[in-house]
């Protein structure tokens, strides 16, 4: 066969392969998208018979509308709260759990827990911590002499309250992935160091962790961002965006637009928005953190 013929061979190969992916790909990803998009310049209401185009009406409401801005500064709070918290913290236990000699495999599984627990479960737990009469926060407060915050009923303090869980859910997941990163480092490059004079622990963390973990960190960094992004059952079971909108999120926003108003068209064109807000900082946090990582 002409290597022509078999480059065509194989190019047709490949597609038949992969046409079941595409298919896929299609009806579940690309056509919810369109769909979205284009529902987000109608008047669609959930229900409703028919629908109207509208242009850019909705996205002109949305740039008049006050909780708009309200949410997407929350979120924007909450994102740079929760992400540099949860990645630091995360890296921080997993050097301290692959430092140790005995236990490893216990501290990995506590830490983990939040990760496989429910979070509308947890949410109702951190509730019942966090209450202002009987809650095990204020309990441990007053034990040592320090008066207790109503945290989720008091506008100053709520969103913090969430932040707080963000970075306790996000921990144990960033963890597994140092972990795994901290285990792929060669251990020769330490002795390299050492006989280099890298004496300290903090030394062989600046000279050899630090660079070697440059992919694992931009790839907890990005996930954290979307996750944080993504917040919304946390906000949902404990203060339903209050108090006085102090904890309203974008996509808690887009739920209350849709499945509450039934204003499909609007919470659609919130939706687009938040997905072109979080691809543009997602390519420029990938953009400037790829400059000073370094593949091997």
């Amino acid at each position: 066969m002409a290597p022509k013929a078999r480059r065509v061979s194989r190019t047709g190969a490949a597609l038949v392969m992969s046409t079941p992916a595409i298919i896929l790909m299609l009806l579940m990803l690309i056509g919810p998208l369109c769909a979205v998009i284009a529902l987000s310049f109608t008047d669609y209401q959930l229900g409703a018979p028919s629908l109207a185009w509208i242009g850019l009406a909705n996205y002109q409401e949305m740039l008049d509308d006050r909780v708009f801005w309200i949410g997407l500064t929350n979120t924007i709070v909450y994102v740079a709260i929760v992400v540099p918290l949860a990645v630091g913290l995360g890296l921080g236990v997993a050097l301290l759990i692959e430092s140790g000699s005995s236990l490893r495999s216990w501290y990995r599984t506590i830490y983990f827990l939040p990760v496989m627990a429910t979070l509308i479960a947890m949410s109702i737990v951190w509730e019942f911590m966090l209450h202002p009469q009987f809650g095990l926060i204020n309990a441990l407060l007053a034990s040592i002499g320090l008066e207790g915050y109503s945290w989720l009923q008091d506008r100053r303090t709520a969103l913090y309250a969430l932040c707080a869980i963000g970075i306790w859910q996000a921990l144990g997941f960033n963890m597994v992935l140092f972990l795994a990163g901290l285990m792929s480092i060669p251990r020769h490059l330490y002795d390299a160091a050492e006989i280099d004079g890298a004496r300290s622990g903090w030394d062989k963390f600046r000279l050899v962790t630090w660079p070697m973990l440059g992919p694992t960190t931009l790839f907890v960094v990005v996930i954290t961002s979307i996750r944080g992004f993504q917040v919304f059952d946390t906000v949902h079971v404990l203060t339903k965006g209050g108090p006085s909108k102090s904890t309203e999120v974008l996509i808690h926003r887009m739920y209350v637009e849709g499945f509450e108003f039934f204003r499909s068209g609007y919470g659609a064109a919130l939706t687009v928005v938040f997905l072109a807000f979080v691809l543009l900082l997602t390519l420029i946090k990938a953009k400037l953190a790829g400059r000073r990582v370094h593949y091997t």
